[in-house]
């Protein structure tokens, strides 16, 4: 306690955590009361790393506190440090008038048996910064000691060295807090206006038409492979896939709709769009009038932990619209972020820049649906 930064949090206890929120939908709802049993869980038994991550006010400082109030309540050592300070810390300690010495200090945090970093990304990046910060992840890292870090920066921003050890799933969870701030008005919105998933609602697995009755065996077979494809995509959502065919109407956006409704509502973030929509969107941010500034809303897509881009290739494609695609494309790829694509441009018409990430078989899976424009009509074989 005498170390700890707890002071105004002693009171955050899970006892007094809202898992509900405020006016959160029902995926948003569903997403904050995992989160609040994962960080119980944790508090019960602290192994391996948690990093909780969410915007501001999303109530991930609190179960953090949360964590070492409880571990504190039953006699056991926390080091609970706002990261910005526990850097100034450090720096402190090497005033010869200093009450701790550096090395004191530093080993201090280095070995805590539970260390909560707080506000992770928010610290000034000198060299300095950045080498003190992995000297304690290292060791901690190579240590397996406990560790619990919150943060509101994408995971990908981290100075590479940190970032390897922080997104390493053999020692680190995740959790992704999807709550709007909890200290503002209470009313937040249940999805980012950019996405139109709201629309395909009713798209699932349950309701996808297999067309058996309609299509030839070798082209149901191809349209039976596609669904258990995005299942198994959405039970796991990783890399890229892409949907292409060149007919229009045969399910690519069915499915793609599916697995994002499916991920939503594990209380996952996902954002759905088509392509010349999204492309509007970035435009209008260069109206002065705009509410939304161009770095924010093209950081909102490209970082989006899910991005559905639906009917790439029906843009027009300028000069201006290639670039911003490529951007989008080359930083999820690079970032290894999940992204579903669907598009009626045949491979070879598809830009080379974009092409060569999607035909990547390391990170994507292309698949192409063989079947025809849904018409709903029986598909009557000829007698020989």
């Amino acid at each position: 306690m005498r170390f700890s930064q707890l002071g105004g949090l002693a009171e955050s206890t899970f006892d007094n955590f809202i898992p509900e929120g405020h006016g959160l939908n029902e995926a948003r709802r569903r997403n904050l009361r995992i989160a609040y049993e994962t960080a119980r869980a944790y508090a019960e038994n602290p192994e391996g790393w948690l990093v909780l991550k969410g915007g501001y006010g999303c109530g991930k400082t609190h179960l953090a506190a949360a964590i070492a109030n409880y571990r504190l309540e039953h006699g056991q050592p926390v080091l609970f440090v706002n990261t910005p300070d526990l850097l100034d810390h450090l720096r402190g300690a090497y005033n010869p008038n200093a009450t701790t010495g550096y090395d004191q200090r530093f080993e201090q945090v280095r070995n805590a048996a539970l260390l909560v970093l707080d506000d992770l990304g928010t610290q000034s990046n000198t060299e300095w910064a950045q080498e003190k910060l992995y000297q304690i992840f290292n060791y901690r890292y190579n240590a397996r000691l406990p560790t619990v870090i919150t943060t509101n920066v994408e995971l990908e921003s981290l100075e590479p060295r940190i970032r390897s050890r922080v997104v390493d799933p053999g020692l680190v969870q995740v959790v992704h807090i999807l709550a709007h701030d909890f200290r503002g008005t209470g009313i937040g919105k249940d999805h980012s206006d950019l996405s139109t998933l709201n629309l395909l609602s009713d798209k699932t697995f349950e309701n996808f038409d297999l067309r058996e009755q309609e299509l030839p065996r070798a082209e149901a077979d191809n349209l039976r492979r596609a669904l258990q494809t995005a299942r198994d995509y959405a039970a796991d959502p990783q890399g890229w896939l892409v949907f292409n065919s060149v007919a229009y109407g045969n399910g690519k956006t069915h499915l793609a709709a599916a697995i994002a409704n499916t991920v939503i509502n594990q209380g996952r973030p996902v954002l759905f769009i088509v392509v010349p929509d999204l492309l509007d969107h970035l435009r209008t941010t260069y109206n002065p009038a705009a509410g939304v500034r161009y770095d924010k809303r093209f950081e909102e897509v490209k970082t989006a932990d899910l991005l559905v881009l639906d009917d790439l290739g029906t843009e027009s494609a300028t000069p201006w619209a290639r670039e911003k695609l490529y951007q989008i494309f080359n930083y999820r790829y690079n970032a290894r972020l999940a992204t579903v694509i669907t598009t009626a441009l045949r491979v070879d018409d598809i830009d080379p820049k974009l092409r060569a990430r999607m035909l990547d078989v390391t990170r994507c899976t292309f698949f192409t649906l063989e079947v025809p424009t849904y018409v709903g009509k029986r598909y009557r074989r000829r007698s020989r």
